[in-house]
Order: C-alpha cells, then sequence, then structure tokens
C-alpha cells in the first residue's frame, strides 16, 4: 500500500517510518512524503494511480490541507484516493469543511498511531 503523508514539519517523517517499521520492512506498505500541498499535487501527478491513501494535515504553509483536499477531489477520481486530514485542533469547522469537500477520515494530532494501523487494515480488505 503507497501512501503519501503530507505535513510542513519535517519531524513528522522519522516518526511515521519508526512507528511503521514492521509493515515498511515486509513491503506492506511504502511512505512518501510532502512537505506542502503544492508538492503532494507534483507527486500525484506522476503517481496518483499508486496511492492508496493520502494523511495531510490541515494547517500548512501555502496550499493549506483542505485546498489540497479540494484538488484531489476535482482531479483524481479513478482510482480515487483514500483521503485522512489530520489536525492538531479538533475543532468542528475544520471537521465539517473536511467531510464537506469528501474526506474519508479525520485525524487529530498527536496521532494514535495504533488507531491509524487499524483504520490501514480495514483498507487492505
Amino acid at each position: 500500500m503507497k501512501i503519501l503523508v503530507v505535513d510542513d514539519e519535517a519531524d513528522v517523517q522519522p516518526l511515521f517510518l519508526q512507528r511503521f517499521r514492521k509493515e515498511i520492512k515486509s513491503g506492506g506498505i511504502e511512505f512518501n512524503f510532502a512537505l506542502s500541498g503544492e508538492e503532494a499535487l507534483h507527486f500525484l501527478e506522476d503517481h496518483h494511480s499508486q496511492v492508496i491513501l493520502i494523511l495531510s494535515d490541515i494547517n500548512m504553509p501555502g496550499m493549506s490541507g483542505l485546498e489540497l483536499l479540494r484538488n484531489i477531489r476535482q482531479h483524481y477520481e479513478k482510482p480515487p484516493p483514500v483521503v485522512m486530514m489530520i489536525t492538531a485542533y479538533g475543532d468542528d469547522e475544520n471537521y465539517k469543511q473536511s467531510m464537506e469537500l469528501g474526506a474519508d477520515d479525520f485525524l487529530t494530532k498527536p496521532l494514535d498511531f495504533s488507531n491509524l494501523k487499524d483504520k490501514l487494515k480495514h483498507l487492505e480488505q
């Protein structure tokens, strides 16, 4: 399963690689990282058919995660990637906007990695 993590904080990358090292080693999951919405769209231009899941932060400089989500839903219908939005603020407005724009799920920081792994297992089925 190819996963694209979009977050402007660079320390997110080693955290994911550490928490999923067994799954990465077994070949079950491959992570790619983008530090901005713009970088994520460039990645998707070349790899959209391979990306199964996008985990995107909402609050980023430049293009926000919500703008990225809107863009993905407008341009990548087949196959549609699963998009989970991540925010440090579990506020109702971001949740509402995420769902209206077509997010599949909404997670809050700090991430509960065991919960995320459970969600990934359901995607694989």
